[in-house]
């Protein structure tokens, strides 16, 4: 089954770099209880555009449509035996001891 964790962070999140650092999760937890496939950080909030069609037109806002508490800062695609191996490899994530990981699993068409 595969999986998408959304990596999620306060902005005024302050941790120090080893504790973000996503190498030994990526290096040792994944391999150990599942399979990543992709996985990248995004580019800051300010950057997005967002995209809707109302009424055949096409209404396009810089930034994102609402404030959160927390924004999505990256994701990882794996791929894992069940939701519950799943959630064991998000709860691995080192973002998790200070943002979230929100676990969704894949829908293929």
């Amino acid at each position: 089954m595969q999986f998408v964790m959304l990596v999620r962070v306060d902005p005024t999140a302050t941790p120090t770099p080893d504790e973000s650092d996503p190498n030994a999760w990526v290096d040792v937890h994944v391999p150990r209880l599942g399979k990543r496939l992709e996985g990248n950080g995004l580019r800051d909030v300010e950057t997005a555009t967002t995209v809707r069609v109302r009424d055949g037109r096409t209404v396009v806002a810089d930034g994102p449509f609402a404030e959160y508490k927390e924004i999505v800062a990256g994701y990882d695609l794996i791929e894992a035996e069940s939701i519950d191996r799943a959630v064991e490899i998000a709860a691995l994530h080192p973002v998790a001891r200070f943002g979230s990981i929100e676990v969704r699993e894949v829908w293929p068409f």
